[in-house]
């Protein structure tokens, strides 16, 4: 019943947002490696909505965030050992650094939408959503309130 009611307030919530005129995608950038990383670049069609410093300000956040995630520490050494040991049942019980960390960047991601991004026309999906490969950047009617 409760799967039932989650799946109903969700279509609510799809079916209340404006649908996107358009879309922009923010690649990896894979010249330091292949860790999780953003280009900063701001798309040339995002450039009437958002300058280029608040846009390069939130990607290097979110790739600070997504470093942190991919850093090794003894922390992250015990949680491997521990869950080895405990033949992963342990993750039941407790939540791992990475998975923190994720749940930081989005809700890094849903702050910045709120007070940033959706007043301009904008909307940022979480990359995890897209299989940490893109961010994906709806952009939205302009009747949404846009700021120079």
């Amino acid at each position: 019943m409760a799967a039932g009611y989650t799946q109903q307030m969700a279509m609510e919530n799809l079916s209340r947002q404006p649908q996107p005129i358009g879309k922009v995608f923010i690649q990896r950038d894979y010249s330091e490696g292949t860790q999780v990383r953003f280009h900063t670049k701001l798309p040339a069609d995002l450039c009437d909505r958002i300058d280029q410093s608040t846009f390069e300000s939130t990607i290097n956040r979110l790739n600070e965030i997504y470093a942190d995630a991919e850093s090794l520490g003894a922390r992250t050494y015990m949680e491997g050992c521990f869950s080895c040991m405990t033949a992963y049942t342990l993750l039941l019980c407790m939540e791992t650094h990475y998975d923190k960390c994720l749940k930081k960047a989005a809700l890094y991601l849903q702050q910045q939408n709120d007070e940033v991004y959706v007043p301009r026309g904008l909307l940022i999906t979480d990359p995890f959503e897209r299989g940490l490969r893109v961010i994906e950047i709806a952009i939205l009617p302009h009747d949404r309130g846009s700021h120079p």
